[in-house]
C-alpha cells in the first residue's frame, strides 16, 4: 500500500478513537496521537507532520490556543479542527487562523477518511481523473478534427483543447502534456486547410462565421438599442485558452457567457481591431477614410489612434447617435492606475470601451528579454501570467467596480498569437512591411505551402498600399524571415509569441458575456 502522509491527532480521549486511527493506518496514512495541545505542538516542532487532527477542547491548552501556536511556526501546515461547539463565533476564530476544515462531532471515520483526502490527495486524485478524462476523450477530439465541417465545428474543438490546455496547468498533465501539444499541432494543420478552403468564399458571401467588423452590430446594437449600458473591453492579444484560464477569477463577480468569432486575416490589430471599431473590412476602411488612412499608414506606431472617430462614426450609422460614448486606451501600468481611480466617472455612460495592450505588450517584450523567456517559456507559462497579472493589477479592480453597476460586459480581444517553431526564408525589397506572420509589399514570394500568398488583396478585402502590392500570410507555426542574416533572426525568433498569420490560437477569438453577479 502506499504511503499517504503522516496525520498528528490531537484529543484528551485519543483512546477513544483507536477505531478511527487503525481505519486511516489501514488507508495508507502513518497516524501519531497524542492528548494535549502541548504535545502537538512539541511533534510539529521536531517531526515532519503533513496533517494535524486537532480537537477544539482539551484539557490544558485549547483547540484554539493550539492552532495559533502551530501556524505562527508552520504557517503552511494543514489543520483540520474538530468539536462539539456549533457556535459561529467558534467558526470565523478557526477561520481567521487558517483553519483547513472544521468537522462537528461526532465523526465516523469515513468523515475523517474524507477530510484527510481532501488535503493530503486531492490534487493527485483530481490529476489522476483529469488524464483518464482526457485518454477518453482523446480519440473523440481527433475524429472531431478529423470530420470538421463548419466553422463551428472548428469552436467546439477549440473549447476542448483549451479546457485541456487549462484543466493540465491546474492539475498536472500525469505525462500527457505531449500528446495534448500533438493534438493542438494535427489540429491546426486541418483548420488551416478549412480557412484555405473557406475564407476567401466567406468574404463575399452573406453565409459567413461572424468575423471582426460585425462584432458591435451583432453583440452591441440591439441592448444599446434597448437603452442598456455596455462596457467593451478588447484586451489586445488575448488568446481563447487564456481568458479561460482567467474564468476563475472572474467568476468570482460575474455570470460568464462565452462564445466565439472569428478575426480576419491579417491577425494583426491594425486590421482586426480597426474593423471592431469602424464596422469595415480593411480595404473599405481604407475607402471610407482615405486622409485618415494615409495618415495612420504614415507611422507603425499610430496604426489605431482613430478608433474613438471609427467607433462613434460606426454608432451613428447603426442609429445610435444619441448614445454617449467614452473610449480608453491602456498601454501603460500607470494609465490603468489612473482608470481604476476614475472608473466611477464613467458609470452613467452608453458605451463604455476600453482597449488594453498589456498581453500584446508581454508576447513583444518576451521575444526581447532572456529572463522574461526563462519566465514564459511556453503557452502554459503565458495563461499563468496573465491570470497573475489580472489578479495584482488595476484591472481586477476595475471589474470589481463595474460589476456592480449592473451593466453588460463583454471581454474579448482582436487577435491572439502562436508560437512560431519554423523559419521560412522569402524574398522582398526594402518597402515590404516588417511583420514576422505576415507581410505585405510588392512582388514579395514565399515557398509553397507556407501560408497564403494573395496577389489580389481586393479578393481578401484587404487594403492596396501601392501599386501591385501582394500579401503573405503564414500559417501553422512558420515565420517569416529575410535572407539577410537569416540565423541571426531565425533563433531570435524562434519559440516567441506572434501573431498575423493563421492558426486556431490566432483566429479563433473569445467574446465572453459577464454580467454582474451583485449588479
Amino acid at each position: 500500500m502506499d504511503y499517504k502522509g503522516h496525520i498528528l491527532w490531537a484529543d484528551d480521549e485519543i483512546e477513544m478513537l483507536k477505531p478511527h486511527i487503525l481505519y486511516l493506518e489501514n488507508k495508507g496514512y502513518e497516524v501519531t496521537p497524542v492528548k494535549t495541545g502541548e504535545d502537538a505542538i512539541h511533534f510539529c516542532d521536531e517531526e515532519n507532520i503533513d496533517l494535524v487532527l486537532l480537537d477544539e477542547m482539551m484539557t490544558g491548552l485549547d483547540g484554539l490556543t493550539t492552532l495559533k501556536n502551530i501556524k505562527d511556526k508552520h504557517s503552511t501546515l494543514p489543520v483540520i479542527m474538530i468539536t462539539k461547539n456549533e457556535e459561529e463565533w467558534l467558526m470565523e476564530e478557526a477561520i481567521a487562523a487558517q483553519i483547513t476544515n472544521y468537522l462537528t462531532k461526532p465523526v465516523n471515520p469515513s468523515q475523517i477518511l474524507i477530510a484527510c483526502k481532501n488535503v493530503l490527495e486531492s490534487r493527485k486524485i483530481q490529476s489522476d481523473r483529469v488524464a483518464k478524462d482526457y485518454l477518453q476523450s482523446f480519440q473523440k477530439i481527433a475524429e472531431n478534427i478529423e470530420d470538421a465541417q463548419s466553422i463551428d465545428d472548428w469552436y467546439g474543438i477549440m473549447d476542448d483543447l483549451t479546457d485541456w490546455s487549462v484543466k493540465f496547468d491546474n492539475l498536472g498533465d500525469q505525462g500527457l502534456g505531449q500528446l495534448l501539444d500533438e493534438q493542438w499541432k494535427e489540429a491546426n494543420q486541418q483548420f488551416t486547410k478549412f480557412i484555405e478552403d473557406h475564407y476567401e468564399n466567406w468574404l463575399h458571401s452573406e453565409n459567413k462565421p461572424l468575423m471582426s467588423p460585425e462584432i458591435i452590430p451583432t453583440h452591441i446594437q440591439e441592448k444599446l438599442q434597448n437603452d442598456e449600458k455596455i462596457v467593451l473591453i478588447i484586451i489586445d492579444c488575448l488568446r481563447a485558452d487564456q481568458l479561460k484560464a482567467m474564468t476563475s477569477l472572474l467568476a468570482q463577480m460575474f455570470h460568464i457567457d462565452t462564445k466565439y468569432y472569428l478575426s480576419i486575416l491579417p491577425t494583426a490589430t491594425p486590421y482586426s481591431r480597426n474593423a471592431i471599431f469602424s464596422g469595415y473590412y480593411p480595404n473599405k476602411l481604407q475607402n471610407e477614410y482615405d486622409k485618415l488612412w494615409q495618415k495612420m499608414w504614415q507611422d507603425e506606431h499610430s496604426m489605431n489612434r482613430f478608433e474613438n472617430q471609427f467607433l462613434r462614426d460606426q454608432l451613428n450609422r447603426l442609429g445610435l447617435a444619441s448614445k454617449s460614448i467614452h473610449y480608453h486606451k491602456v498601454i501603460t501600468y500607470e494609465e490603468g492606475n489612473k482608470l481604476e481611480n476614475r472608473i466611477g466617472e464613467f458609470k452613467e455612460v452608453d458605451l463604455l470601451a476600453i482597449v488594453i495592450n498589456f498581453v500584446d505588450i508581454l508576447g513583444h517584450s518576451r521575444s526581447e528579454s532572456n529572463i522574461l523567456q526563462e519566465m514564459v517559456p511556453d503557452e502554459s507559462a503565458y495563461r499563468k501570467a496573465v491570470c497573475s497579472w489580472l489578479e495584482n493589477a488595476w484591472l481586477l479592480n476595475v471589474l470589481e467596480e463595474i460589476s456592480n453597476w449592473g451593466h453588460t460586459v463583454f471581454l474579448t480581444s482582436d487577435h491572439g498569437s502562436t508560437r512560431v517553431t519554423k523559419p521560412v526564408q522569402i524574398k522582398g525589397d526594402r518597402q515590404t512591411s516588417t511583420g514576422i506572420r505576415f507581410k505585405y509589399g510588392q512582388n514579395i514570394k514565399m515557398p509553397e505551402k507556407s501560408g497564403i500568398t494573395i496577389p489580389n488583396p481586393e479578393k481578401y478585402l484587404l487594403p492596396k498600399h501601392d501599386l501591385g502590392t501582394n500579401y503573405l500570410i503564414a500559417k501553422s507555426g512558420n515565420f517569416l524571415i529575410y535572407p539577410n542574416e537569416y540565423h541571426k533572426f531565425a533563433n531570435h525568433y524562434n519559440n516567441s509569441f506572434q501573431h498575423g498569420g493563421i492558426s486556431l490560437e490566432e483566429m479563433v477569438i473569445p467574446i465572453a458575456e459577464l454580467k454582474g453577479k451583485n449588479g
